[in-house]
């Protein structure tokens, strides 16, 4: 395949296939119309052949349903800005770039190691399949920074990795619908809206369903309960679920799953964020390890949608609160004029038990750099959160300054 076709942005693809598939409603028209004016009654004609008028539109018709298929097989959201980089660019590519590259090109010809189930949420490490699910979550981060660097590179050996642990990972992993246990799988979902367009079409149609099924598992369990929410689907639980359901939403340019997300995301803050921008998790944990783990998911989502043209960072809940406001809350805190002792009057027995076993960070101080990837990504939406993130890391994890290598626009 031609470099400039791998390179083609997917959301163009998609424009397309809608610009398809209007082109089809009008054929399908044209030729019901032919047809039933053939013989100048008003009834369907019944003697010889079609006119040459009527079995055009029903050839062009055919091939539209082709493209019908072909283009609801591509990712559309193309959460990734970063354009393939040009021969001449790729002996002078940016440090991270380089990194990235050298770092997955390492890994080139590894085995995913996928697991049926991913667990880690309430357990401490070395106790159940902790150990195992951290290793094998790595596979998920791999198949990201190798579609990133196919991206920039072109190189094959890097689309065959995603396609190859993409495909092992769809064919063995059953959802647990525990947003904690499975919010890596981000990283599935990025590699897969990056590749989409280039993928082995069963590869692709799979993961489509997988994603599905995954999205809309998550969907139905958040539809279940009771409002007003509680609980896991009021706190940083359900940041999560709304980060995975709106990235598969948009991903898949699946309109009725996109108003969804938008709806989980706009509840969720009504349910999770105060009006002066503290958080359900603050209260809950006294930590702001929390209220980062809560915020960077939104954060995401958030992302998500601007690539459709969505303002998220702005959506405003029943009672006031924006995402806006919950990051304005904690920049004091990042910044340093503000400190805070974490966990002290936590109501979660786990958190003593992770500050007994010696886990870095459920005691003491709360370290701001714990923040720095947040903050990035926050600076991606709103250029004012550039400082705050400089200040906390001057370069931003190797996947995100090649994902998104500029502040935002």
């Amino acid at each position: 395949m031609a470099r400039k076709v791998r390179t083609v942005s997917t959301r163009a693809s998609t424009r397309q296939a809608r610009g398809g598939a209007r082109s089809c409603a009008t054929v399908d028209t044209v030729a019901t119309v032919d047809a039933a004016h053939a013989d100048g009654t008003g009834r369907r004609e019944r003697r010889g052949a079609a006119t040459p008028r009527a079995q055009f539109a029903r050839a062009l018709g055919a091939a539209c349903a082709s493209l019908a298929f072909s283009g609801a097989a591509h990712a559309a959201m193309n959460f990734c800005a970063a354009p393939a980089l040009q021969t001449s660019e790729r002996t002078n590519a940016d440090p991270g770039v380089k990194a990235l590259v050298a770092e997955v090109q390492a890994h080139v010809n590894d085995t995913p190691h996928p697991l049926a189930r991913l667990h880690t949420e309430g357990t401490l490490p070395h106790e159940d399949i902790y150990d195992q699910s951290v290793e094998a979550a790595k596979d998920l981060d791999l198949m990201r920074n190798a579609a990133l660097a196919w991206r920039a590179t072109s190189d094959d050996r890097f689309l065959k990795l995603v396609d190859r642990f993409l495909s092992a990972w769809i064919a063995t992993y059953q959802p647990s619908f525990n947003p904690i246990d499975e919010t890596r799988f981000e990283g599935l979902i990025l590699a897969y809206d990056m590749t989409a367009s280039a993928l082995p079409v069963k590869t692709r149609n799979a993961t489509m369903a997988f994603l599905n099924r995954f999205a809309n598992g998550y969907v139905a369990q958040v539809d279940a309960q009771p409002r007003p929410l509680k609980g896991t689907f009021a706190n940083n639980w359900q940041s999560h679920r709304v980060k995975l359901i709106a990235m598969i939403a948009f991903t898949l340019d699946n309109r009725k799953m996109i108003a969804t997300a938008q709806r989980l995301f706009v509840e969720h803050l009504g349910d999770n964020v105060a009006p002066d921008g503290s958080t359900l998790d603050f209260t809950e944990r006294d930590a702001l390890h929390y209220v980062a783990f809560d915020l960077q998911p939104l954060v995401t989502a958030a992302l998500a949608a601007r690539r459709h043209n969505r303002n998220w960072l702005t959506e405003r809940a029943t009672n006031g609160a924006t995402l806006a406001k919950a990051l304005d809350w904690l920049t004091p805190y990042a910044t340093g004029e503000k400190t805070h002792e974490e966990f002290v009057h936590s109501t979660q027995p786990f958190d003593a038990r992770r500050r007994e076993a010696g886990l870095p960070g459920f005691t003491g101080a709360w370290d701001p750099k714990n923040a720095a990837e947040l903050f990035h990504l926050a600076a991606r939406l709103d250029g004012r959160y550039l400082p705050v993130a400089l200040k906390l890391a001057p370069t931003p994890p190797a996947w995100l300054a090649v994902c998104l290598p500029l502040p935002a626009r």
